[in-house]
């Protein structure tokens, strides 16, 4: 979207423009009440082909919807002169002549007002009104607006992928990350702005493949593309072996987040960028990075040295693990810990991350230079989380290496629906620290409360395996994608998974 605005759209507001625009948004874009919902789906095709896909967009001069992908709007714009269309997926404003989305203050306006109606007449308003947001979060939700709500029948998005030989580690992380909220609205409105040679983009070929998951075909996809950038850019990954799903993750969040740095969206004209850990202002940082805190506090003098590093997942231990374990769970009977069934003897996520936040005395053999005592000195170390991702993947470290061992851990792990990271803030342990911390802190932090979208599972042995993912298309509804095989499956199914990889997503910033 270009910030100098158009110059061509001074062409359509004549006469009741502003109030033919409140009606397409009102009726095809946000869709509030259901009855505008079941006239946009029976009325929005493409005059053309009769096709309900194709991103579609509506002429702003007249009453024609035409396919941008098959190009339709751009043959009806050019031979009508009609020059501006709208997104009826995004409510973006595109003009033929600049070939761009365009922004109007007035426009802009029009469209925040119609969509509030339309949040407020599905009843879905409040919920935004309860927490603070960040700049970079205001920036993503002004990029990435809340969008209709879709029809719980609707399977636009599930589409299988074929393996190319034992690239089913590959396969079951493209499905999470194709179902990322955020990330699917940033690939599918063309905003990379590509620097790289051609064809060695893999910021480009994920573009691609969000098209190809979007576009309603049903066929299994083969991404021998991507396998190929890939091989061509995470060398380590070359080769038909079986490879480790985590790895896979973060070598592809690294390449993509190296190949779209151009990307980055400013916080103001000053071209300063947004403030988190990692100095980035890439997609991917916006929605993946966080913040991880590290207190080393001397023993002596009890000074404390901070540290902040970025991080993209928090890998953890599991009981069974050569890595000492013990249950954190309140009690030995049965109960519920942030909205885990918590039974007696299980594991739970909130173990995992109690024991990943717990202090951790170094010992004698680890001592470190006190800068209060200027000596060598024991310390203790504890890790919170100062900033939270957008995404928070969880990788549960169930693959043991070491000089003696090389097996799998298969210890059960429970995991919840909705994750309240509050307990595991840097925040709440200075506020305990200080006698102010309460566990009824439920309002004011809604803004680290998150929802289960994406589980990642590997079936087998450390030597012959199979990896697998659940992915959340709706509210409750969940799909078992096994390669090119797509299959519905229950709450259950998720809950009960072995679990190897979760990805959660802020509840705030997603859709219903």
């Amino acid at each position: 979207m270009s910030p100098a605005g158009c110059s061509h759209v001074n062409a359509y507001k004549v006469d009741n423009w502003k109030q033919n625009l409140r009606v397409i948004y009102q009726c095809f874009v946000w869709s509030g009440t259901a009855e505008t919902r079941r006239r946009k789906a029976k009325s929005c095709i493409c005059h053309m082909c009769g096709a309900h896909l194709n991103r579609l967009h509506s002429c702003l001069y007249c009453v024609f919807f035409g396919c941008f992908t098959k190009k339709h709007i751009h043959e009806h714009a050019k031979n009508k002169r009609h020059n501006l269309a709208i997104d009826l997926l995004y409510g973006g404003i595109y003009c033929f002549v600049c070939q761009d989305y365009i922004y109007d203050k007035d426009m802009e306006q029009i469209a925040k007002e119609e969509q509030r109606k339309a949040w407020k007449l599905q009843g879905i308003g409040e919920k935004y009104t309860t927490w603070e947001p960040t700049k970079r979060e205001l920036e993503l939700l002004r990029h990435n607006p809340k969008r209709r709500k879709i029809t719980t029948n609707c399977t636009i998005g599930l589409r299988g992928l074929i393996n190319l030989g034992n690239t089913c580690f590959m396969n079951c992380i493209v499905q999470a990350l194709t179902h990322t909220p955020l990330l699917r609205d940033f690939f599918l409105s063309d905003r990379h702005k590509c620097e790289m040679q051609s064809n060695s983009c893999l910021v480009c070929e994920m573009s691609q493949l969000f098209q190809e998951f979007y576009s309603g075909h049903r066929s299994p996809h083969i991404p021998f593309r991507l396998l190929h950038l890939v091989w061509t850019h995470a060398r380590h990954l070359a080769g038909y072996e079986q490879q480790d799903a985590h790895e896979f993750l973060i070598a592809a969040l690294d390449v993509l987040h190296r190949h779209c740095k151009g990307d980055s969206i400013r916080d103001n004209d000053n071209g300063k960028k947004a403030n988190n850990p990692n100095h980035c202002n890439c997609i991917i940082d916006q929605i993946f990075t966080g913040g991880l805190q590290s207190d080393v506090t001397c023993q002596v003098c009890h000074g404390v040295s901070t540290t902040i590093d970025p991080f993209w997942d928090i890998s953890l231990d599991l009981p069974g693990s050569s890595t000492p374990f013990w249950p954190l769970s309140p009690g030995g009977d049965g109960g519920t810990v942030n909205g885990e069934s918590h039974l007696s003897g299980s594991t739970t996520l909130t173990d995992c991350l109690r024991r990943f936040t717990r202090p951790e005395h170094l010992g004698s053999s680890a001592k470190i230079k006190c800068g209060g005592c200027h000596s060598y000195q024991e310390s203790t170390k504890q890790l919170t989380m100062k900033k939270l991702p957008i995404v928070a993947c969880f990788h549960l470290k169930r693959f043991e290496h070491s000089a003696k061992l090389r097996r799998k851990i298969t210890t059960y792990v429970s995991f919840p629906l909705e994750l309240d990271m509050t307990p595991f803030m840097a925040s709440s342990k200075e506020s305990r620290m200080n006698g102010q911390y309460q566990q009824t802190v439920d309002v004011l932090n809604n803004d680290n409360k998150y929802s289960l979208f994406a589980v990642v599972n590997h079936q087998g042995t450390l030597e012959s395996g199979h990896y697998t993912s659940f992915i959340r298309q709706h509210k409750d509804q969940w799909f078992k994608c096994d390669d090119a095989i797509i299959t519905k499956a229950s709450i259950k199914d998720v809950l009960d998974s072995e679990g190897y990889l979760l990805f959660y997503h802020k509840q705030f910033l997603e859709y219903e």
